[in-house]
This record gives C-alpha cells, structure tokens and sequence, in this order.
C-alpha cells in the first residue's frame, strides 16, 4: 500500500518563499522550480525509503531528496503509512533547522 504524501506548514512556506524569491527576477524560472521539486517528491508515496537518510541526525526516519540547490527534507511515520515533507533548505543555509 503507498503512503500518504503532506507537506508541513513550515514546507510550505519554505516552497513559498523559495519560489517568491526567484519569481522576484525571473517568473518562468520560478514555474520551473516548483515543478521540479514536485516532480522530485512524486515517487515518495510509492519508494518512501528512496531518499538517504539526513546525515547530520542519523535517523532512519529522517530522509532527504538532494534537488539542487535545495535539500527536500521529509520524515517518514511508517505507522501511519505517512511521508511528510517537513522542510526545503536551500544548501547554502547549512544544516536544515527542524
């Protein structure tokens, strides 16, 4: 059975920020952007484990999707049959802050 797909408010507004930013300079470039990424988290519901695990906090529930130059950051809870994008951190910023 495939798991259920959420975004946490803080990824939203993490996506929201991101793609208002590029949009600012270069609207057709933000479209893409945005598309990227959502093409990137497609195939979490079907291959949740797809994503290598967070290095910094080694947690098996903690995984990462590497879209330059952004680290699409989700938790999985294997109960509830959930994968929750739970931050988008562009890799400039460092170590995301959960």
């Amino acid at each position: 059975m495939a798991y259920s797909l959420t975004w946490s408010p803080t990824a939203r507004l993490d996506f929201r920020d991101l793609v208002g930013y590029i949009a600012e300079s270069d609207p057709d470039a933000a479209y893409q952007f945005g598309q990227t990424i959502f093409k990137s988290v497609e195939r979490l519901p079907h291959f949740p484990e797809s994503g290598r695990i967070v290095p910094e906090f080694s947690d098996p529930t903690l995984r990462e999707i590497i879209q330059r130059p952004c680290r699409i950051v989700y938790r999985l809870k294997h109960e509830e049959q959930i994968a929750q994008i739970v931050r988008i951190w562009h890799a400039a910023r460092g170590i995301p802050k959960l």
